[in-house]
């Protein structure tokens, strides 16, 4: 457990939560990156009355961890939602020191604590496409020192936001223009690209009716190459008006074979049936 100097709730200027160090120098650099390992240790821990499955979830597999939402971690039966990406935000005020040993802080700070306060890479299918970093596992950590805050006040843009450069305010040094709201941008960018694309490679292996020369359309094409269809589909290599005309030639000859076959033949002539006979009728007797 880290406990924090002081708390700072100003939901009215856009900070619902920040947890201050104040350090007046007593500390080793190094001594200030194991404070931000437990803040961050701390925020991966997972509230009392969690469900029974993330707890055994996370106990077989710590990473699980990464992916329960923050509404299930302790810290958020502590404090409010942040209205940002991320842990609770942790800020750094040095006090009664110089500014280079204060700049030197800030550089341990950055390269030893790295993991605790760095955005990670999204896991998305469209690496090449999407820019964006994933906050929701850090701790965002902002410095400043005491005399630019009873200087400018909390209000100026005196703080500094690890891994960024120059001076902003807080609710600015503290918001993620790179995070979530980029990420999803970017992401429906990619994904309609993505459709367009295939769209396009699928277009240009339609196949094309030998016969007419125009596209087959989807449910002809479907027919001519789905197994269970192909085998009554008549000619696979014309499209769906040619087999329709080939399919209703074929009905109309079974048809004119039925009706001929149905037909009565005609009947003989009278005089052929027995010319003999009639001769005899006209025979003298002598």
């Amino acid at each position: 457990m880290q406990r924090a100097d002081l708390v700072v709730r100003a939901p009215e200027a856009g900070v619902p939560v920040l947890l201050l160090e104040i350090d007046r120098r007593t500390e080793d650099a190094h001594d200030l990156v194991t404070k931000l390992r437990r803040y961050w240790e701390w925020g991966r821990l997972l509230a009392k009355d969690a469900d029974k499955r993330t707890v055994d979830l996370v106990r077989s597999r710590p990473d699980a961890i990464d992916h329960v939402d923050h509404g299930q971690r302790l810290w958020r039966r502590m404090y409010p939602p942040t209205g940002r990406e991320g842990l609770v935000p942790l800020a750094f005020v040095f006090a009664d020191t110089t500014e280079a040993k204060a700049a030197n802080t800030v550089a341990v700070l950055e390269e030893a604590g790295r993991r605790y306060w760095a955005p990670r890479r999204y896991d998305t299918l469209y690496e090449k496409a999407v820019t964006a970093r994933d906050y929701s596992q850090a701790v965002p950590v902002v410095v400043t020192t005491l005399e630019q805050l009873r200087q400018h006040g909390a209000g100026a843009a005196v703080w500094r936001r690890l891994g960024r450069s120059g001076e902003q305010t807080l609710t600015a040094a503290l918001d993620n223009p790179d995070g979530d709201a980029l990420y999803r941008a970017q992401e429906a960018r990619a994904d309609a690209e993505d459709k367009r694309r295939r769209a396009a490679q699928r277009e240009a292996q339609r196949p094309v009716c030998k016969r007419c020369g125009r596209k087959f359309t989807d449910q002809r094409w479907e027919e001519t190459t789905m197994h269970r269809t192909a085998w009554k589909a008549g000619d696979l290599s014309v499209c769906g008006d040619c087999h329709a005309d080939d399919v209703a030639r074929k009905e109309a000859a079974a048809e004119a074979a039925r009706l001929q076959a149905a037909a009565p033949s005609e009947p003989e002539p009278e005089h052929d049936r027995d010319p003999g006979r009639l001769r005899g009728l006209f025979r003298r007797r002598g």
